[in-house]
């Protein structure tokens, strides 16, 4: 009755009303529904409605001959599975039943774990903050480091970087690197893909950098065998670290274009270059799905904010949430690394 109250209070009208199950809908067209549950069959419930179909009926089927339907908690629900508890994010896949009755499932990244951002863009791009702006922010969240990658010369439309812009934008990172030490801003570049998969400086101009992300950002209706000649020449480029929100796709309006991606993992573990998941909430680029393929061949994740402003570094969590799905541990994603870490990292 007091939900009932307050939601008719704001505006909404119940759109149905059963034993377990009471929902509103809102001006908005918004549906909210709230499933009901007492306290001695929360947990079960909870439980239910926390995982995909394709987990519940594995999870069911481990559980066959087994009580299930009272639990005072999750734990013991998995308890008498005989498998090791498995967090809501990474009940997805039917696969990770299989790994949580081997006490495979890893403890997952956290917010926390990010010390550094990686993937940022300035006024000396298509920026609204200036490189000292969002390096003080990120020094006010506690993180070590922030990799400057504003755009390269070939996004003209994002006011990308000729040579000489960016003599002059190292010159700065210089002289901010000595004002905010410890601190460090690195020297970066989201440097664009071509359409013959080159990246659009020579290679004494990408020598400059500390680390280059490579993205593809025009031209990106391709067929799966262009855009995998594309994407594989740039992983192939000796100065490529990251790959870039690989397959372009913003949720919502563009579903991006058709990588191989086995074929796509498998080069940049060849390579060693990591591939970026990209947190901004329209991208979450690379798919969590792939996540585990990249895991299972030693390939780096780079969870970055892909940040046009200072304000815009918290898009992290969404991107730890997404990696969460894929059981991604802090040790999996170059952002965590510390900053000796991550100097090493470049160094090698």
């Amino acid at each position: 009755k007091s939900l009932t109250t307050f939601f008719e209070s704001i505006g909404y009208k119940v759109a149905s009303e059963a034993p377990a199950l009471l929902s509103f809908s809102g001006p908005e067209n918004i549906l909210l529904e709230f499933i009901l549950a007492d306290s001695s069959s929360f947990s079960t419930v909870l439980f239910d409605n926390s995982c995909s179909e394709e987990f519940f009926e594995a999870f069911k089927e481990q559980m066959a001959g087994k009580q299930y339907q009272v639990a005072e908690t999750e734990e013991q629900l998995f308890e008498r599975a005989g498998m090791q508890f498995i967090p809501v994010p990474m009940r997805e896949k039917k696969e990770t039943i299989a790994r949580a009755i081997n006490n495979e499932i890893p403890v997952l990244i956290e917010t926390t774990d990010i010390k550094g951002l990686v993937h940022s863009h300035s006024t000396w791009s298509d920026g609204s903050d200036s490189i000292e702006t969002m390096a003080k922010a990120a020094i006010s969240m506690g993180l070590e480091y922030l990799v400057i990658s504003d755009h390269s010369k070939s996004a003209f439309y994002a006011n990308g970087l000729q040579e000489d812009r960016l003599i002059k934008q190292h010159e700065e990172i210089d002289a901010l690197n000595k004002k905010l030490a410890p601190f460090k801003i690195f020297k970066s570049i989201e440097s664009d893909i071509l359409n013959d998969g080159s990246l659009d400086y020579p290679d004494e101009v990408l020598a400059r950098f500390d680390l280059v992300i490579a993205s593809v950002h025009s031209n990106l209706k391709m067929t799966l065998e262009k855009a995998m000649n594309r994407v594989l020449t740039a992983i192939a480029n000796p100065y490529t670290t990251i790959l870039g929100h690989p397959t372009g796709r913003l949720l919502l309006s563009r579903p991006g274009y058709p990588l191989d991606y086995p074929a796509i993992i498998e080069a940049c573990a060849k390579n060693k270059v990591a591939i970026e998941l990209n947190a901004h909430p329209r991208r979450l680029d690379l798919d969590w799905r792939w996540i585990d393929l990249a895991l299972a061949h030693n390939v780096l994740i780079s969870i970055d904010p892909d940040s046009h402003a200072a304000d815009a570094f918290g898009d992290i969590k969404y991107g730890v949430l997404a990696a969460q799905k894929a059981g991604v541990s802090a040790k999996h994603n170059l952002s965590s690394y510390s900053l000796k870490e991550f100097e090493a990292f470049i160094k090698k």
